[in-house]
């Protein structure tokens, strides 16, 4: 078997992505500018869509599922009067109609997109259809039938509405399409609406100050390569620890020697937690806290491991 190169280094980068990049490219960058071993990303951006995209680097990628789970936050432009095949400026456009809405029309038309909502995802979606992601199927001009998806809108705030030109910041549950929004608000307001512009402002409570753009990266590699420092002196330091994906489960810190029985896969006793058989827990170990893993309280209240940090020998 041939190993794949590169080197163990473990965590989260905030990655500002680019527009005009994929969110693979933008992974493979990453990857390759951290000569990492193994890298994966935590929920595709559109090639349009801008902001961050969290990439989990070694032992990180185990956890990024969490991440995918979680809740974002976006600044959308929409463009009133065009809708386009693929919802958003990529696409051809399909219809063209006046705007001839009140700003009372669009209040009451935004407020049906707050809470508890059923989305029908786009035919340009990656979601996958025996295999193969709809939008290829799209592509070729087939259309299949999607079902209803139920998502969340906790927050939709109207910020500009200047000519065909309407701006929304919008917090939602995971799996949520903005473009798809876009387009059904545009089919509500008899126009039609499509997306010019999207930018990811936040996955779960990651900070925005932490993001960093590929051209960073890059000017610090170039110091590495100009041989005055390292690659762990210059971009280990951008990394956010690989729990972070998922502080939002409630601690338990274990002893080194029940640890040991639990790195082996073997559900441990924890007293005094009060914690629900399915409820899950990320567990550390030691006074130094270490995260080794995620677990879940099992049928007979044992902490029974999930997903274990495997640590570089």
């Amino acid at each position: 078997m041939r190993h794949r190169r590169g080197r163990e280094v473990h965590g989260v980068l905030l990655l500002d992505k680019p527009a005009e990049l994929s969110s693979n490219d933008a992974l493979q960058k990453v990857r390759r500018l951290f000569n990492a071993k193994k890298a994966g990303h935590t929920g595709a951006l559109d090639p349009l869509a801008t902001g961050m995209l969290p990439i989990c680097l070694g032992e990180a990628t185990k956890f990024s599922q969490f991440l995918l789970d979680s809740d974002k936050r976006y600044r959308v432009i929409a463009r009133l009067g065009q809708r386009t095949d693929t919802s958003d400026a990529h696409g051809k456009i399909i219809c063209q109609r006046p705007i001839e809405i009140t700003q009372l029309q669009l209040d009451k038309a935004l407020d049906k997109f707050r809470g508890n909502l059923i989305q029908i995802p786009s035919m340009y979606s990656a979601l996958k259809y025996q295999g193969k992601p709809l939008y290829e199927y799209a592509r070729k001009g087939i259309t299949i039938e999607r079902e209803g998806r139920q998502i969340t809108v906790y927050d939709l705030q109207f910020e500009r509405w200047q000519e065909n030109e309407l701006e929304l910041t919008i917090h939602c549950s995971k799996g949520t399409y903005i473009r798809t929004i876009i387009d059904d608000l545009g089919e509500l307001l008899g126009c039609g609406a499509h997306v010019i512009y999207l930018r990811r402002l936040q996955v779960a409570s990651y900070p925005s100050e932490r993001m960093v753009t590929i051209e960073q990266l890059y000017t610090l590699k170039q110091q590495v390569e100009l041989g005055t420092t390292s690659l762990e002196a210059q971009l280990d330091p951008l990394l956010l620890p690989m729990d972070t994906a998922v502080n939002h489960f409630p601690e338990i810190n274990i002893s080194s020697i029940v640890a040991s029985y639990f790195k082996q896969g073997q559900a441990v006793v924890v007293a005094n937690h009060r914690l629900s058989e399915g409820n899950k827990v990320r567990v550390t170990e030691g006074d130094m806290h270490k995260f080794i893993g995620i677990a879940e309280i099992d049928e007979q209240n044992m902490i029974a491991p999930r997903r274990l940090v495997v640590e570089s020998v």
